[in-house]
């Protein structure tokens, strides 16, 4: 009588644990997107129409638009002489009658200095080199923001089949406490059987915290790439890239050399800077400033109405130190924007191989887990269960061979997720999308 009186609060504590595990697909938690929901539905969005929304409303791509818009119109000014100058000068008022202006010399002229167009030319050339310059920063951002997004695409993507994976394991491990519970009651398996379950389904919980925080970082990453605010909903449809064979290295390289904006603007800084000497050298030549005016001279004069014409120019070759430093400092800018190529030639080369190394990598884990491993990692579990089912294997065989299927296929949804971000950042290190590989694929 004892021993039924512990067993039946036991059997009935258990019950209430494991009652309703076996209606429902999943587990739900509050705020949870899969589940009811509580908010705006997001409308799918496919990788090529999130790409081409970022591209047109992402801030940053918008700031570069704007200042590659100051440099073309400053193109338009370049050219342009100072502004012509004004002069009223009133000579020789005699200081005892200051107010006599018929005893002055008044002079009313206008004057402006007139550069060479060969350098009018120049200042124009460097205007251009701007211009260049800023277009390639904005194709920079574009790219930088299009890797952005299909990587946060991935991350969403990846999420989702994780999501998928939860329901299927959750259901799984619901009818693995059930079938405990009734082998429990019978007697045939030990209360620590049900309560292992029990606590296996609930580290699925902690999972799908994980799930939902890594979910919830993705879309606002990829809200604010779109230009919206990081709390509204977005989801992305598709599937993952396939495997594909990639170009030879050299190839890459030789598409990174023609493509990658980085290395066009630096280019362009380099003919800047040849500009901006050549600039410098031509400041030995001078520059004249013309001037004409009327004069009113003082009363009592042959002529009171005359007029002055003035011819000026400066002596640049009585301060040659001054512009032989401003031309060695020209000669500098340029060897220094050589270096930063040359430096910015050889991160992006390395850039190419990092993100080669990276696809092809995840292209292998994806062909071992989904050819080896998850068949093998199904045949295990399925067998466990079959072998729990008819007492000839541990429960924890059963759970050991559940969490082994359940990474096993996290690990290829990861590889995936990895192999659409690798061939994104390849893509992006060479400036250009990949091209069909002639060659094979480089080792």
């Amino acid at each position: 009588m004892k021993s039924i009186c512990v067993i039946a609060p036991l059997l009935v504590a258990l019950a209430l644990v494991c009652q309703g595990q076996t209606a429902p697909p999943r587990i739900s938690v509050p705020g949870d997107a899969q589940g009811v929901p509580n908010g705006p539905v997001a409308v799918p969005l496919s990788v090529d129409e999130a790409v081409a929304q970022a591209l047109q409303a992402n801030p940053e791509i918008r700031a570069a638009v704007r200042r590659l818009s100051l440099a073309q119109l400053k193109i338009t000014t370049a050219r342009s002489l100072d502004d012509p100058m004004f002069m009223a000068r009133d000579w020789g008022t005699p200081l005892r009658k200051p107010w006599d202006l018929n005893q002055a010399q008044m002079m009313f002229s206008l004057q402006r200095t007139f550069l060479s167009k060969q350098k009018r030319d120049l200042h124009a050339e460097l205007a251009g080199d701007d211009a260049e310059v800023a277009a390639s920063e904005l194709e920079s951002a574009r790219q930088e923001v299009t890797v952005e997004v299909r990587k946060a695409c991935a991350d969403l993507k990846r999420n989702k089949d994780e999501m998928k994976l939860h329901d299927r394991q959750a259901s799984l491990l619901k009818e693995a406490v059930a079938a405990s519970l009734a082998q429990y009651t019978t007697g045939k398996v030990p209360q620590a059987d049900v309560l292992r379950a029990q606590m296996s389904l609930t580290r699925l919980n902690e999972h799908l915290v994980e799930l939902e925080e890594d979910r919830d970082n993705a879309r606002a990453q990829l809200n604010a790439l779109l230009g919206r605010n990081p709390d509204e909903p977005v989801e992305i449809s598709g599937d993952y890239a396939s495997a594909r064979a990639l170009p030879s290295i050299e190839e890459l390289e030789r598409v990174a050399i023609d493509n990658r904006p980085e290395l066009a603007a630096l280019r362009k800084k380099i003919a800047q800077s040849r500009d901006q000497s050549q600039l410098t050298r031509l400041a030995m030549k001078p520059d004249f400033t013309a001037a004409l005016g009327y004069m009113l001279m003082p009363t009592g004069s042959t002529s009171r109405n005359a007029y002055m014409a003035e011819l000026t120019m400066n002596l640049p070759w009585l301060n040659r130190d001054r512009h032989d430093g401003e031309t060695n400092q020209a000669d500098a800018a340029t060897d220094v924007s050589q270096a930063e190529l040359d430096a910015r030639t050889s991160m992006a080369f390395l850039e190419i191989r990092q993100a080669q190394i990276a696809v092809l990598a995840a292209q292998k884990r994806v062909k071992l887990y989904r050819d080896t491993l998850m068949p093998q990692a199904d045949a295990t579990f399925k067998a466990s269960t079959v072998a729990y089912q008819n007492n000839r294997a541990e429960f924890m065989t059963l759970i050991d061979s559940q969490n082994l299927l359940l990474d096993v296929q996290t690990a290829y949804y990861k590889a995936s997720s990895a192999m659409d971000a690798g061939i994104a950042q390849l893509e992006r290190a060479i400036g250009a999308p990949l091209a069909p590989a002639t060659g094979g694929t480089s080792k």
